[in-house]
């Protein structure tokens, strides 16, 4: 089987934001010390890996997470795309869903809130995708990103895969770009932060 490019997805480490459960979009949120430390150990995962080129988003939660993969993967280059940022939420960053449904009812998805339509997530995610195909061709290329984003992307890869709905932080999931139907090979994998007894 040939593979043109494969392409690994790996979710930011944990933020102070996620566990209370407010939605974060492009708010720049930091790793908290429980995201630095799963980002440790993703990274001490990944070095056992080959990886040709890490991309990453800007944001902060992000970005810290791929500097921390790179410290173990030296000669390995960190590239910044914005196409990689999570989907913008508008009106409802900052807020958790008891938040949202106390201010707008239970009909908030269907309001006009400012949040990033799938179409346009996808759009760019695909044309990074396009990107990655001609710049590193046969190569594997890490992405650290966001979940609403990635998960969005993987679905749109890989149509006819039953996806779980969410992908948990420092997730690894891996699609093989191939010529007429992309093979995702591992999905949500979170192996590096189970501890020994």
């Amino acid at each position: 089987m040939f593979y043109l490019t494969t392409i690994g997805f790996v979710r930011h480490g944990v933020t102070a934001w996620n566990k209370e459960g407010r939605a974060q979009g492009s708010s720049d949120i930091p790793l908290d010390d429980e995201g630095i430390a799963m980002a440790e150990y993703v990274a001490k995962r990944l070095a056992e890996e080959q990886w040709d080129v890490v991309y990453t988003s800007p944001l902060i939660r992000a970005k810290k997470t791929a500097e921390i993969i790179l410290e173990r993967k030296p000669g390995v280059s960190l590239l910044e795309d914005n196409r990689l940022r999570e989907f913008g939420g508008g009106l409802i960053e900052g807020t958790t869903e008891v938040e949202r449904l106390e201010k707008w009812g239970e009909s908030w998805r269907d309001l006009e809130l400012g949040v990033e339509p799938n179409d346009e997530i996808i759009s760019r995610g695909m044309a990074f995708i396009e990107d990655m195909k001609t710049a590193h061709p046969g190569q594997r290329v890490l992405v650290v990103s966001h979940g609403g984003f990635i998960k969005r992307l993987v679905g749109a890869l890989v149509p006819d895969e039953e996806l779980e709905n969410k992908l948990d932080n420092t997730s690894v999931t891996v699609v093989e770009l191939q010529e007429h139907e992309n093979l995702c090979s591992l999905f949500n994998c979170t192996k590096h932060l189970e501890r020994e007894n």
